[in-house]
């Protein structure tokens, strides 16, 4: 694996410390805490190079539907005074879950790649 993607693994591993660290004023920051967190933790177990495939697939359908189910029911955008505030935090959960669906969906391509020996 090149060392640009171990940097990025590590920079998502920041950015998504960096994210639970601040929901400790969200009404329920023990779950966000956890979901960012096993971000987190797979970002560096792929820096390491000890993530096994499934992991990041399997957490990929996880945050994809996570991101469904918290899509609000009236999209009013992501910025305070948008609109009611309920809907503007639902839709800022959903787009953080659909963020590390990508980011797994990243790590299980570029394993699934170092697997078969090609460098994309």
């Amino acid at each position: 694996m090149l060392s640009g993607y171990k940097v990025l693994s590590g920079v998502f591993a920041i950015l998504f410390v960096w994210a639970a660290i601040l929901q400790y004023n969200d009404p329920d920051p023990v779950l966000w805490y956890f979901i960012y967190g096993v971000a987190a933790v797979v970002s560096f177990l792929f820096a390491i190079q000890k993530l096994p495939l499934l992991l990041p697939v399997v957490l990929s359908f996880v945050y994809l539907f996570g991101a469904y189910v918290f899509w609000p029911d009236e999209f009013e955008g992501v910025a305070i005074g948008e609109g009611n505030i309920n809907n503007i935090e639902h839709a800022r959960e959903s787009l953080g879950l659909f963020i590390m669906a990508l980011v797994m969906l990243f790590y299980a391509w570029r394993i699934k790649v170092a697997r078969n020996g090609l460098d994309v």
